[in-house]
């Protein structure tokens, strides 16, 4: 395997330290960015509904997405995982609202799954994506 296509973590210092898993991994030119749910900096699910953990969990993938030199323009597939889809579709045009300001009019491949329970007990959504960064802006974490 080349250099350039080994695996390499992305974990920003911004986000809660990892243990066991990755934020992000970087292969060649292709992010793929961990599933983040609404953990803040204290470990903690902010409080607030699915719209307030939307906001979170979506600034989180985008910190990822960043801290790899992306944009939320290069974002090519995002996944969704929901413990309330109902929830989730009645709170669509305000999540629709912070979609926009966090990440644009742009909108990747995108898919909405229903799920009993997340990884931390109230955890509402939980969201991971596939980035595709450019070479002009690829950041290439040691690794």
């Amino acid at each position: 395997m080349t250099q350039q296509l080994r695996p390499v973590p992305v974990n920003p210092a911004s986000l809660p330290a990892p243990r066991g898993y990755s934020h992000g991994t970087l292969s060649g030119n292709t992010l793929y960015l961990g599933g983040q749910t609404a953990l803040d900096a204290d470990m903690k699910i902010v409080p607030g509904g699915i719209v307030e953990q939307f906001r979170q969990a979506f600034g989180n993938v985008l910190t990822t997405l960043r801290a790899a030199g992306g944009v939320p323009a290069d974002l090519v597939s995002i996944t969704i995982y929901l413990t309330d889809i109902q929830d989730y579709q009645a709170h669509g045009r305000e999540i629709g609202v912070v979609w926009r300001e966090l990440a644009g009019p742009v909108y990747p491949a995108m898919a909405g799954i229903g799920t009993t329970e997340l990884w931390q007990p109230d955890a509402l959504i939980e969201i991971l994506g596939v980035a595709v960064i450019p070479d002009d802006r690829l950041i290439r974490p040691a690794g």
